[in-house]
């Protein structure tokens, strides 16, 4: 648990300008320019993020079997075309995540410092049926001190993706920590896929249809706009608004993959009753986001696998009770905390008090930790 509070606290820093020698978490940044703001003072435009510096890595140079068969094989269908454009987010990589206000529409508005952050986390299928392909991300970072000493191996579960074709269903963000369930036409859904993205904890954070994209050298999922809420970065900095409203994109290419974001920052009016999303909202700013995931070989990433080893189980039966909350109900509201408490945090000190194997008592405490955070629970 000191590990995953250790890691909490590095992706919420300010991040040190890194040389393009010794990187391995961010890109160098001139001292001069600052994309979207070249009129303001660089220091005020300082990035925030994690300050550290991870140990050296090795790039891919080569080209792996999934992007060599998207681009080469002209016997696969449309479908299986999109399948393999999934799968090839699958591997172990090196992340880099950047986010900048580009403008903003509120009287007297100062842009906010860019975001930036990096990790070492590899991608691994946890369930393939064809139709639904779920991705879990799993941090494995070793940290380099002042004296250039390397860390213990950091481990923490991330993010999930879970990908359906012609979903029916979704489960999307409205605000104040509500998710409702939405019914879809079966036409508007046809040959499209839904990115359904799930918090560490498993629980709900957005999901969007898109349809893929594919041209010679060229495979992209653009989302349609969705609801999420504030991520981790902001919501630990910002109080002038409520929600993001934008767009995903994820581009496969040849060392790895991308994803872009594009988003609005809205704040919403007090609500009265009714749908959240009838409420008056003001736009605050725009945001662009890019996350770089390319492929590295020479990583460590045992702790990682023994890690999903030891704690697989439990989680399945988090996803498990998540899955069927959504099929039950209509709508969710989740609280943020309880007695000071983030629902992440109990469920990692649980798990980490369980073992490998889940018995029927674990498995009803593990359900009514996560219903104790449902408002009402």
């Amino acid at each position: 648990m000191k590990l995953i509070v250790l890691l909490l606290a590095l992706v919420s820093m300010p991040t040190k300008i890194w040389a393009v020698d010794d990187y391995s978490g961010a890109a160098a940044i001139s001292p001069s320019y600052i994309f979207a703001w070249p009129d303001m003072p660089v220091i005020d435009m300082m990035p925030r993020g994690g300050t550290t510096q991870g140990a050296a890595i090795a790039l891919d140079t080569a080209q792996p079997k999934s992007w060599l068969d998207l681009q080469n094989n002209p016997k696969l269908s449309d479908f299986e075309r999109d399948r393999l454009a999934i799968l090839s987010m699958v591997g172990q990589f090196r992340a880099s995540f950047d986010f900048l206000e580009t403008v903003g529409f509120v009287d007297n508005y100062q842009p906010s410092r860019p975001y930036r952050s990096w990790g070492t986390e590899f991608v691994k299928v946890i369930e393939d049926s064809g139709t639904f392909i779920s991705l879990q991300h799993i941090m494995v970072l070793y940290i380099l001190d002042a004296e250039g000493s390397e860390s213990a191996p950091i481990v923490m579960k991330h993010w999930r993706q879970d990908w359906h074709y012609q979903d029916r269903e979704t489960f999307t963000f409205t605000g104040d920590r509500r998710w409702v369930k939405r019914t879809h036409d079966a036409k508007r859904v046809a040959n499209r896929w839904s990115q359904a993205v799930y918090q560490v904890d498993d629980s709900p954070r957005y999901q969007a249809h898109g349809k893929w994209d594919h041209r010679l050298g060229y495979s992209s999922w653009q989302s349609d706009e969705t609801w999420r809420p504030l991520p981790r970065r902001e919501s630990s900095a910002r109080a002038d608004y409520d929600v993001l409203m934008g767009t995903n994109r994820h581009t496969i290419t040849p060392s790895g993959w991308v994803q872009e974001e594009e988003n609005l920052k809205v704040a919403l009016a007090p609500q009265k009753g009714g749908n959240s999303s009838d409420r008056r909202q003001t736009v605050v700013a725009k945001e662009i986001g890019i996350a770089r995931y390319q492929r590295i070989i020479d990583h460590d990433w045992t702790p990682g696998e023994q890690y999903w080893l030891d704690s697989g189980a439990y989680w399945a039966v988090v996803r498990q009770n998540w899955r069927s909350l959504v099929a039950k109900h209509q709508d969710l509201t989740i609280r943020s905390k309880i007695d000071g408490m983030p629902m992440f945090m109990d469920l990692f000190n649980q798990q980490a008090s369980m073992g490998a194997i889940i018995d029927r008592d674990e498995q009803r405490l593990i359900v009514d930790t996560i219903n104790a955070y449902l408002s009402p629970p």
